[in-house]
């Protein structure tokens, strides 16, 4: 199944868990997908069951690839911001950029040499790519900090912006790009940056199914649909994925995904049931 730069592919585990991971490689690669999956000390289950029960031979289902982070291949210049793992999306789009032979520029921080992933395959990309890759660790900076208002002042007027990483280094992004055209700005967030909805005290009415769900306190909405013994889509819990994106027929959501866009949140179209909640005492969802 081909895929485009930035994509990312749903990982059935077989202990239950659906984990979504970018795609590293290559989208001129058809016979492979690749994807890097760094072990989390605070891990849910998911990294920690890859890393110690997945081995060499063994079939797992996944998705189709998806993207909710394409790469612009028209702009003149791309400036990529990773922080950690978020790497793994801007490389297969350092890829496609040179495949391209369009300009670029990577600004990659992480906290040691040694915990930054992808330094040889960066390196390998061509002889001279030291000139558009900048390194930045936390155990070599000498007090100073990974400057993003510096990075977006200094990107040229006209360029394409890309940041993934931890939430921090993302808030940072957003708001030194605020007054760059918002087409131009684009991220990706791993994680919540804010707390699922979990004031319960109204209820799902489910349109196909014609049945009514109360969603208490304490609980999101998927938690109640799945107490209910109703079956449906999700994998990160957290609002980034867009796996549990469930369409909405009435009534207001009180949004907290990093999924949709604002203008998407203004339309109340759709709601992640992972992690959002509402604002009506009834939502009507289409299920």
């Amino acid at each position: 199944m081909p895929f485009t730069a930035g994509s990312h592919i749903d990982l059935h585990l077989p202990n239950g868990m659906i984990r979504s991971y970018s795609l590293v490689n290559d989208q001129r690669e058809r016979q492979r997908y690749v994807i890097a999956v760094s072990r989390d000390g605070e891990s849910r289950g998911g990294s920690s069951f890859v890393h110690d029960c997945i081995k060499a031979g063994d079939i797992l289902r996944v998705s189709r690839p998806r993207n909710n982070f394409s790469l612009r291949e028209e702009a003149e210049h791309s400036i990529l911001i990773a922080g950690g793992i978020g790497i793994t999306p801007l490389l297969s789009m350092m890829r496609r950029l040179e495949a391209l032979g369009r300009r670029w520029e990577l600004f990659y921080a992480a906290r040691t040499r040694a915990a930054a992933a992808f330094l040889d395959e960066l390196a390998a990309l061509r002889p001279d790519v030291h000139l558009n890759m900048h390194v930045d660790f936390d155990d070599e900076r000498s007090g100073r900090v990974f400057d993003i208002p510096a990075i977006v002042k200094n990107a040229p007027a006209h360029a394409h912006l890309y940041c993934c990483g931890p939430v921090p280094m993302l808030e940072a992004f957003e708001a030194a790009t605020a007054d760059r055209p918002a087409g131009h700005v684009h991220v990706e967030y791993f994680q919540a940056r804010e707390a699922p909805a979990t004031e319960g005290s109204f209820d799902v009415r489910l349109a196909r199914s014609n049945r009514t769900i109360a969603v208490d306190a304490g609980k999101t909405i998927l938690d109640a649909l799945l107490d209910a013994g109703i079956a449906v889509n999700y994998a990160c819990a957290e609002g980034v994925c867009g796996t549990c994106e469930t369409g909405v027929l009435e009534g207001i959501p009180d949004h907290r995904d990093q999924f949709l866009s604002e203008e998407e949140h203004a339309t109340n179209k759709s709601i992640m049931i992972c992690c959002s909640g509402a604002r009506s005492r009834t939502l009507v969802l289409d299920l």
